[in-house]
């Protein structure tokens, strides 16, 4: 099965994603886009830039598109993903693949819009899909302005992301809400709830945290590893604690990468770090928890127009991100948690380009660093910067 056609995408959809030159479904895609044309739920793990997304919106817009008729009685397809900007990608690319699909309206529900604006969409636009965060879709179906009654497609991106600290105890009363309607659902004779959940790291525990709507529901995984191995170059770089910002000046000035995205484990050390690299001349923008939305927004936009070469982030302001052409993606600390180290590094070497995985760090964390190394299968080289270059460690 070498192209969408052949694993049962509509010819309309097909045509869409040649107008981006997207021909031919990766491994993920031909995985899971079948099971859920069969209205069979998956919960699915792929690595961070494998095509999740597509996986779950090709077969969720198509059981939309064949099941528009009769009076409006709420959404049919439903996105709960745990960020803004998510949330955002996630709308721009319905409305892509729709363009031009009249009567097929999509709302965006998200915490930083006005909840009266939102509230009079719905009432005005009648939304087919939607989708949102999980405290505003939760604060809309508590009020009643939300039916989710006639649902028949619901989709949780960034599973495990939506089971952390942050967004827990939303997401469970969401998803106890939910699994109310499906009961209902049941005893009143309509179709089963398609569920499709996915992540690049899906763990046990976000499945028994989820598991009102997710048990018995088949898991589907690909080699996670494969991204890292082929596409990514993994580098290590020593430095002490108190020098790790002039290591990476140093790194930048000698790297002089297209596109940086830099991760740092506190929020409060992106915006210091990033007026670190603004005083030393180095285009920089910094994101993180606490932000206002305008300065993420703008943020965002002067890393993707190149206007900025280097993007200084938290790990959950990054989450779900999906920004073409990161050539390398440098961390300035290393945990010994694997699933971290994945997502930060599927950052880059994605739509089938190379990438460069670069850890700054101290003993200890090397020491984490080649315990990750063996776990995840990969190979690290150490690097050292010498007279403005990055050669190899001696």
């Amino acid at each position: 099965m070498n192209t969408f056609s052949d694993i049962g995408v509509l010819p309309e959809f097909v045509d869409r994603l040649a107008k981006k030159s997207v021909n031919c479904p990766t491994v993920v895609q031909r995985l899971v886009i079948p099971k859920l044309l069969e209205n069979k739920s998956a919960v699915f793990r792929s690595a961070t830039g494998t095509g999740k997304t597509l996986a779950y919106l090709l077969p969720g817009l198509q059981l939309l598109l064949g099941d528009t008729e009769g009076p409006y009685q709420g959404p049919r397809l439903l996105v709960c993903a745990p960020t803004l900007e998510l949330c955002s990608q996630i709308k721009d690319e319905i409305d892509f693949l729709l363009e031009n699909k009249s009567g097929v309206n999509v709302s965006l529900l998200i915490g930083s819009i006005n909840l009266s604006r939102q509230i009079d969409s719905l009432k005005k636009n009648k939304p087919l899909a939607i989708v949102g965060n999980p405290g505003r879709l939760l604060l809309l179906a508590k009020m009643g302005k939300l039916k989710l009654r006639n649902l028949r497609f619901l989709v949780l991106d960034e599973a495990d992301r939506l089971t952390a600290p942050e967004c827990l105890e939303e997401m469970s009363a969401l998803a106890q809400l939910l699994d109310r309607e499906l009961k209902c659902r049941s005893s009143d004779g309509q179709p089963d709830l398609v569920i499709a959940a996915c992540s690049a790291t899906v763990s046990a525990k976000t499945r028994e945290l989820l598991r009102p709507l997710l048990d018995g529901v088949e898991l589907l995984e690909t080699d996670e590893q494969e991204i890292l191995r082929d596409r990514i170059s993994h580098w290590a770089i020593f430095s002490e604690s108190r020098r790790k910002a002039q290591t990476l000046v140093s790194f930048l000035a000698a790297a002089k990468p297209k596109k940086a995205l830099i991760f740092t484990g506190r929020s409060n050390e992106a915006e210091k770090i990033t007026s670190i690299l603004q005083r030393k001349k180095i285009a920089a923008a910094a994101l993180f928890g606490g932000m206002d939305k305008k300065d993420r927004k703008e943020a965002l936009e002067r890393f993707r127009s190149g206007k900025a070469a280097a993007l200084v982030s938290s790990d959950l302001a990054a989450r779900g991100l999906d920004i073409p052409g990161i050539s390398h993606v440098i961390a300035l600390d290393v945990g010994e948690d694997k699933d971290a180290y994945i997502h930060r590094a599927g950052r880059t070497g994605r739509a089938g380009k190379k990438g460069i995985m670069v850890s700054i760090g101290d003993e200890v964390e090397m020491r984490r660093l080649a315990a990750l190394e063996k776990k995840l299968g990969i190979t690290v080289y150490p690097k050292e910067l010498y007279e403005g270059r990055v050669v190899v460690s001696s």
